[in-house]
């Protein structure tokens, strides 16, 4: 028989071990809900531009600094600029942190190639994703070109995860015939959620967040928000295609309106408060940097020595130094040509009014533009008028057509008859000086 020490250390023994067998079960557990995990939920609302790109990449970044271990992008949005939208799909192909797209209403045009470029998709019952067909700013479809290489972009992206490209083709060709999903021929396709699980798009259908995170096991796990900066939100507005040829609108209208205003006053500041905000949107999205600052800066100085140095070349020089420091600040060559363009007629069209209406004798131009006269009456002549040759007679030394050359003692001078011809040789009589004007008339 045993001992009582040796049932004693058996007893122990047992107890350790189902001490550790229960610790390892509560630790599988844990893991299995997400205990301990770093959840980061990052929204993508409003349109794609090159504000929300700013902010993904901003976000992004903070989320793998921190270690985190899944990130979510709550996704809302009808789309935007498809260059924005690729540059925010190389940013999350980049990741190494698995990411999840999570659809609470709408991912359509380029928020569906967005939410293609995740993980996994998730929808609420009434999300819908699609419609991804290239539209320009006029409404039209884009050219031929375009629209090749964005449906090449589209399929990559659902290829990139395992997804067939067909569908993700169909959103941005309407030519794909998917009557089935409510897409016949002539049509870009959209998913609503039931589809999207169909064609393997999308892995499930939830309800909340709280739902979300129990699918991905991720129950207990530590959930930070990120959200867009005061900073950030006013850079996405400012940055906006339709806002920014309103600011260079306003602030072409504000300085001409302080070029015919005595002193510096209201639209003076108007102008160049437009102009501060475009230039602060532009940088804080990461488009402009302080080389278009500096451009900015030497182009005003240059501008206002111009009224200061004659010639015209330093003002030409100034105004090309704004433009390009416009150009270096934009994301788009041709929507910022179209905006400087805009801004420019308005300009024009705003100085005509203001010329027509009020004169050039106003504001700074009255200051560089000479409007004293001098008159005979006040003694003033632009050469000597010799009066006492009035009276004086002569011989036409050329004939007078109505001007030629005649000597009057002795002296020859230029004439001009008061409108016949006068033959060569003939006697003329001067009958009225005025300045180097000396007329005459046939004897």
């Amino acid at each position: 028989m045993l001992g009582k020490k040796p049932l004693l250390y058996i007893l122990i023994l047992f107890s350790v071990l189902i001490g550790t067998l229960v610790d390892l079960g509560e630790s599988v557990d844990a893991n299995e809900t997400g205990a301990g995990s770093l959840v980061y939920v990052i929204p993508i609302e409003k349109e794609v531009e090159r504000g929300l790109e700013a902010f993904l990449s901003r976000a992004t970044e903070e989320a793998t600094d921190e270690g985190a271990d899944h990130i979510v992008f709550e996704i809302n949005t009808p789309g935007g600029r498809v260059d924005s939208a690729e540059e925010i799909a190389g940013i999350l192909q980049n990741l190494e942190v698995e990411t999840t797209s999570f659809i609470v209403n709408q991912a359509l045009s380029a928020g569906s190639y967005i939410a293609l470029n995740t993980d996994n998709i998730y929808m609420v019952p009434t999300a819908t994703m699609g419609s991804s067909g290239i539209i320009t700013q006029d409404g039209n479809a884009a050219d031929q070109k375009a629209q090749s290489a964005w449906l090449a972009s589209m399929r990559s992206a659902a290829e990139s995860k395992d997804r067939d490209p067909l569908y993700a083709a169909a959103m941005a060709d309407p030519s794909i015939d998917l009557p089935e999903y409510g897409a016949s021929e002539g049509q870009y396709l959209t998913l609503d959620a039931n589809s999207a699980i169909e064609v393997e798009y999308a892995q499930g259908i939830v309800e909340n967040r709280v739902e979300l995170l129990h699918e991905l096991g991720l129950s207990d796990a530590t959930v930070v928000e990120t959200e867009t900066t005061l900073a950030e939100e006013v850079a996405r507005f400012l940055t906006n295609p339709v806002v920014i040829p309103i600011l260079l609108s306003v602030a072409s209208i504000g300085l001409i309106l302080e070029l015919f205003s005595p002193g510096f006053g209201i639209p003076g500041i108007m102008g160049i408060v437009s102009l501060l905000l475009f230039f602060y949107g532009h940088i804080i999205a990461g488009l402009a940097g302080m080389e278009a600052i500096v451009l900015l800066v030497i182009g005003m100085v240059l501008i206002i020595a111009e009224f200061y140095v004659s010639g015209g070349i330093v003002g030409a020089l100034g105004i090309g130094a704004v433009i390009g420091s416009l150009f270096m600040s934009g994301y788009d060559l041709g929507h910022m040509s179209i905006s400087i363009g805009i801004a420019f007629l308005v300009a024009v069209i705003l100085a005509v009014i203001l010329i027509r209406r009020i004169g050039m004798d106003k504001g700074v131009f009255r200051k560089v533009i000479l409007k004293d006269q001098v008159t005979t009456d006040q003694g003033y002549v632009s050469s000597e008028n010799r009066l006492e040759l009035i009276g004086l007679e002569g011989i036409a030394v050329t004939p007078l057509r109505p001007s030629g050359s005649g000597v009057f003692e002795e002296e020859r001078l230029d004439v001009i008859s008061e409108g016949g011809f006068i033959d060569e040789n003939m006697r003329i009589k001067i009958v009225k000086v005025e300045g180097v004007r000396i007329v005459v008339r046939e004897i």
